[in-house]
């Protein structure tokens, strides 16, 4: 076992995204944190997400400490600005997403039983209040991390991270079965 070469995981990700026919969209609901939104950027960018709208109540991706951690991949991304988070949903649902919250509330199921499939925008929320009440209930609905040690939450861009790869994972799924010998167009891989 050796680690890929450049030419080798260019490769690897390209077979990768042929496998995800639908879209990603993130929507930030007044997330302050700069590291979070550069955190949240990267990993998007990284899902191949399409759009990521942010709200004027949080930090956008021209403050200079976003750029630290985004390392460029926003230009990657189309990055919308909205009003606020009720204005964000609109926009994501115009532009043909179906919007979930990320969030924990009563009407929240578990990541892994919802149905990502398709066109998808998840909606995150302020780090300590969360997705805001009139965001949430704007939403076509919403989803939660099942968690199983004695912290009950995590970091926004932790959160995001593990939502986007819940949403490739369905994406791809019975396409994904790949031969654990190799990856894809190696000895042993599936191509």
């Amino acid at each position: 076992m050796k680690q890929l070469r450049s030419t080798d995981l260019k490769r690897l990700h390209r077979t990768w995204r042929t496998r995800a026919p639908g879209r990603l969209a993130i929507g930030l609901d007044a997330v302050q944190g700069p590291h979070n939104v550069g955190g949240v950027l990267r990993t998007a960018a990284a899902y191949r997400a399409t759009h990521v709208w942010f709200t004027d109540a949080g930090t956008g991706p021209d403050h200079p400490q976003v750029g630290r951690t985004a390392l460029g991949s926003e230009r990657y991304l189309d990055v919308r600005q909205s009003l606020d988070g009720p204005a964000l949903v609109t926009a994501a649902r115009a532009a043909g997403y179906r919007v979930l919250a990320l969030e924990l509330c009563d009407a929240a199921m578990p990541i892994f039983d919802a149905d990502l499939l398709g066109d998808i925008c998840l909606v995150v929320g302020n780090e300590d209040h969360g997705v805001a009440p009139a965001t949430l209930a704007a939403c076509d609905g919403a989803v939660y991390l099942p968690q199983f040690g004695k912290i009950g939450s995590l970091n926004v861009a932790t959160a995001t991270a593990i939502g986007m790869y819940e949403w490739a994972r369905q994406q791809i799924g019975e396409t994904a079965i790949v031969n654990a010998a190799g990856p894809p167009g190696q000895p042993g891989g599936d191509g």
